[in-house]
């Protein structure tokens, strides 16, 4: 449960940066600034918030996020993680310059940074790995590929420059360790309502693919990939910006929820 439940919430941080669409109409020195605040449950029981913060200009992005247990999960781990990713939007979409985040669970902490020169990402970890994988990510594997906080903002383009249309394809991510395609179908629009956000809402499911880059105990069970990470992607500002306003997965006992409290846009 908690390994799907994390890939949800890191997903959501990145995981996980706001789906935010470029508005070519918009000037360059006028910027989008947006917060946003999610809270993560299984069954009844609340078990993590994310709080994003994202700036989106004509040219560029920034985000950057803070995830951490809350409620049940708490009292079984004392984990964070906070996220962070700049990029620059070009004709085939937002392109990452930078990512990085950092991992705390209990008194032990990891700083992962990665680097995206000449479309093939590199990365360091603060302390090292002990494997990178069985097998590592290749550069083969790390060309081409965006963070997971990009990620959400491609998906999210895909959905406004077809008016709507249904997420498809593949997007190929890696976090700074693990490579991994979501896998991509729609499945219509939807009216939903949460405590942040309420209307029409265009519905994708992402399967989870592992390639490469996992620990032999790291590789996610079948039980774990056969169920997708349904998105609820809604329009948030005159259908110019997209934003993740829940998601769900059956993996796990009960399901995960992560769905929009609050919302705030300047």
């Amino acid at each position: 449960m908690f390994r799907i439940f994390w890939f949800a919430l890191s997903l959501m941080s990145g995981s996980f940066a706001p789906a935010i669409a470029q508005d070519t109409r918009v000037d360059p020195p006028e910027r989008l600034t947006i917060e946003a605040d999610y809270s993560a449950s299984v069954l009844v029981f609340r078990v993590g918030r994310v709080a994003l913060n994202a700036e989106i200009g004509e040219l560029d992005y920034r985000a950057d996020a803070h995830v951490r247990a809350a409620g049940l999960a708490a009292l079984f781990t004392d984990f964070t993680i906070e996220s962070e990713v700049a990029g620059r939007f070009t004709e085939t979409g937002p392109a990452p310059a930078t990512y990085g985040h950092v991992e705390r669970t209990g008194d032990k902490t990891r700083i992962i940074d990665v680097a995206f020169e000449s479309g093939i990402a590199h990365s360091t970890a603060t302390p090292e790995f002990s494997t990178w994988g069985d097998p590592p990510a290749s550069e083969l594997d790390r060309t081409g590929v965006v963070d997971p906080m990009t990620a959400t903002l491609l998906l999210s383009e895909m959905i406004s420059a077809t008016g709507g249309a249904p997420c498809e394809g593949s997007i190929p991510v890696f976090d700074g360790k693990q490579r991994y395609n979501l896998n991509l179908t729609s499945r219509g629009t939807e009216t939903i309502r949460t405590r942040g956000w309420r209307g029409d809402a265009q519905v994708c499911d992402a399967y989870y693919e592992p390639i490469s880059g996992y620990d032999p105990e790291d590789w996610p069970e079948p039980g774990e990939t056969r169920h997708p990470l349904r998105m609820w992607i809604a329009p948030i500002a005159e259908g110019t910006a997209f934003l993740p306003v829940r998601l769900y997965t059956r993996a796990g006992f009960g399901g995960v929820t992560v769905e929009l409290r609050s919302l705030s846009l300047n």
